[in-house]
C-alpha cells in the first residue's frame, strides 16, 4: 500500500533522514520505533507533504506522492493523527469532527461516519457542544483519532498516540488501534512506548538518528538483544 525509497530529508544544512526505505501492506500495523530526535515524525510528516522530501519517493497504491500538495494526499485516503492533537480549541467537538471530512466524498458521508465514530468513542457524543479545550487529555487524543477518521482513510498515521496520558487511558487508544485495524484499516504507527508497539504491530522498523538500523516483524525486534537494551530496558 505504501513504499518510502530511500528518503533523505533536510532541515537547511542539517539532514534528518538518510536513505530510508519501508514499505506498508495492506491491513498491517507497521510501527516505527526509536528514541527522540530520531526521525520518526519527519517521517509522517514527509508522507503528509508538510515536508518535502530532497530526494527518494514516496508511493500509495502504486502512484507516486511526494510532490502533491497535503490536500491531495487526504484525497487519497491517508490520514495523520499528529503529535500534540493539534485540535481547533475554540471550536466544539463537533465541529472538529466535521472539520475531518474534509474530501468531497467524506462530506457526502459524513452523517455515517459519525456515526461509527460515536459508537467507537461515545463519549464525543456526549461533547459534542463543548469546546475542544475543555476536554481532558485523553479524551482530546479521542477526538484526534476520531477527526482523522472522519476522511474514511485507507491509511491511519499516528504520531506519539499514548503521549502524556494516564495508562489506563493508553490502553483504551490502544484498543481502538487494534479495533481499526480488525475493521481493515491500515496502520503506520510512531510510539516512543516500544513495548506498547511491538505488541500491537505486525512488523516494526527501528530508526536511530535518521536511519533505518533493523527492520522486521514484531516477534523478532523483540528478542534483539540491542532493541532489549536500548528502548525495552532489559
Amino acid at each position: 500500500m505504501l513504499k518510502v525509497s530511500n528518503l533523505n530529508i533536510l532541515y537547511g544544512k542539517l539532514q534528518a533522514l538518510w536513505d530510508v526505505s519501508f514499505h506498508v501492506n495492506e491491513n498491517e500495523i507497521v510501527a516505527l520505533i526509536g528514541a527522540n530526535g530520531a526521525g520518526k515524525t519527519t517521517i509522517l510528516n514527509a508522507i503528509s507533504r508538510l515536508l518535502s522530501p530532497s530526494s527518494g519517493s514516496i508511493e500509495f497504491l502504486g502512484m507516486r506522492i511526494d510532490q502533491l500538495p497535503p490536500y491531495r494526499i487526504v484525497e487519497f485516503g491517508i490520514a495523520h493523527i499528529p503529535e500534540g492533537r493539534k485540535l481547533f480549541p475554540e471550536m466544539t467537538v463537533r465541529e472538529n469532527l466535521e472539520l475531518g471530512a474534509y474530501t468531497k466524498e467524506a462530506w457526502g458521508k459524513k452523517g455515517e461516519t459519525l456515526e461509527q465514530v460515536h459508537n467507537l468513542f461515545p463519549i464525543l457524543k456526549e461533547r459534542g457542544g463543548k469546546l475542544a479545550r475543555a476536554l481532558s487529555g485523553g479524551e482530546q487524543q479521542m477526538l484526534a483519532i476520531a477527526r482523522g477518521l472522519l476522511c474514511r482513510p485507507k491509511l491511519c498515521m499516528f504520531d506519539e498516540p499514548s503521549s502524556g496520558l494516564a495508562p489506563i487511558v493508553v490502553a483504551e487508544v490502544f484498543e481502538v488501534i487494534k479495533t481499526l485495524h480488525k475493521h481493515g484499516t491500515t496502520v503506520l504507527l510512531v510510539e516512543q512506548n516500544t513495548q506498547l508497539a511491538l505488541e500491537v504491530a505486525d512488523r516494526a522498523c527501528v530508526l536511530e538518528n535518521g536511519r533505518i538500523v533493523f527492520a522486521g516483524e514484531s516477534k523478532a525486534v523483540l528478542q534483539d538483544d540491542h532493541v532489549k537494551r536500548a528502548y525495552l530496558g532489559l
